[in-house]
């Protein structure tokens, strides 16, 4: 397998600094000054935040940290599949569920930002870990 190149884990690093400069200025100052959400509005709050966090990770390990960026990627593409487009198709989109379309197209960047022959070589193809016992060498 051949190394990422220095560009592509470049172009990693800016996506990484994307969600961190844009949620760090959207989210932040929520979670800050404690506001008082609904139930739903306030788990995805905080799920925004711990994924703006892990992102300053990326910065620093963009290619160990490249599952959070698979997992945003992946739960866009489904709730865009199977929320607005159903929506979208049958005329029933409201100005609300818009505004999310528009904020889950970032996603259209991510395909050209990740290494898909690392991704295919180090989560598909690669050997799994062990599923049963043996020495692993950490007590336990």
């Amino acid at each position: 397998m051949k190394e990422v190149s220095v560009f592509r884990l470049y172009l990693l690093r800016a996506l990484y600094l994307l969600v961190v400069v844009g949620l760090g200025i959207v989210v932040w100052p929520g979670v800050i000054r404690h506001e008082q959400w609904e139930l739903m509005e306030g788990i995805v709050q905080c799920m925004l935040a711990a994924f703006s966090a892990l992102s300053l990770l990326g910065l620093r390990y963009p290619l160990q940290m490249l599952p959070l960026l698979l997992w945003e990627m992946l739960w866009k593409l489904i709730w865009l599949s199977v929320v607005a487009l159903p929506l979208w198709n049958a005329g029933q989109i409201d100005d609300s569920t818009l505004g999310v379309v528009f904020e889950c197209l970032i996603v259209a960047i991510f395909p050209f930002c990740i290494p898909w022959r690392y991704v295919f070589s180090h989560y598909l193809k690669k050997r799994s870990d062990r599923w049963v016992g043996g020495k692993s060498g950490i007590a336990g």
